[in-house]
């Protein structure tokens, strides 16, 4: 999905007060405390609650595999004044069914609420739609997080309608799926 520019982990993203990098080994311990905050983890997917160091090591390998091969591509937020210091992650990644496009995100509680995660979405929006020849990607929010559904309305998504999403544990829960063309984020 992703071409050769970003296959490499000296690729980033830059916005007015972030970086966004690929991840690192050294990442996992900040990974497993911020992801797997339970605050954070139950507005996610994907994030199962109390991350393992292992789990998260696991995380980073499989992330850097990934977006060496361009099957996907994982990029960790950090401040640009602390580009060691991990605040996120942002993920464009081939949906189960192995075809659709999809972006996922997390965001650090300490940073919520100032519009970090829009920023985010903006500048990866703006690569992706760049760099691909895609010409639509979708998301999911679960119903308990109003946050993230402002974030992608303010990034041009559009409501799709309601469906069900399997959590890290297993159980189902309902999401509002959203879509970006990339005629909308163009304009």
């Amino acid at each position: 999905m992703f071409p050769e520019l970003t296959s490499d982990d000296v690729f980033r993203l830059e916005t007015a007060r972030l970086w966004l990098r690929w991840p690192r080994q050294s990442d996992a311990p900040t990974i497993m405390r911020l992801a797997g905050d339970k605050a954070v983890s139950e507005m996610t997917a994907k994030l199962p609650h109390s991350l393992t160091k292992e789990a998260a090591e696991q995380f980073v390998f499989e992330a850097r595999r990934a977006n060496a091969g361009g099957a996907s591509l994982t990029l960790m937020a950090c401040l640009r004044e602390k580009p060691d210091q991990v605040i996120g992650l942002v993920s464009i990644f081939r949906s189960d069914d192995g075809e659709t496009p999809q972006i996922g995100y997390w965001l650090a509680k300490r940073s919520w609420g100032q519009g970090l995660m829009t920023e985010i979405i903006h500048a990866t929006l703006d690569m992706f739609f760049f760099l691909t020849g895609e010409p639509v990607l979708h998301a999911s929010t679960r119903l308990n997080n109003p946050a993230s559904r402002r974030v992608l309305e303010k990034c041009a998504f559009e409501f799709e309608g309601e469906g069900f999403y399997e959590a890290a544990d297993g159980r189902n829960f309902v999401v509002h799926n959203y879509r970006v063309t990339r005629d909308a984020w163009l304009r």
